[in-house]
């Protein structure tokens, strides 16, 4: 994923930042407990294709 691409992408449901996870390929919005997947390189930014994530997974 590039950096660059990184900056400018936001969650589109909450608008808040997204954090990378190389090991899953997926952009992380903590505010919205979703992950998205990143298939071919290309983000997937469809709250129908992300994926909800756990207490555990955000560390609560």
């Amino acid at each position: 994923m590039e950096p660059k691409l990184l900056e400018l992408l936001v969650c589109p449901v909450t608008k808040g930042p997204l954090d990378y996870d190389r090991e899953k390929q997926e952009l992380v919005s903590k505010s919205a407990r979703l992950a998205y997947p990143v298939r071919d390189g290309l983000p997937i930014m469809l709250e129908s294709e992300a994926r909800v994530l756990s207490d555990e997974e955000l560390g609560l």
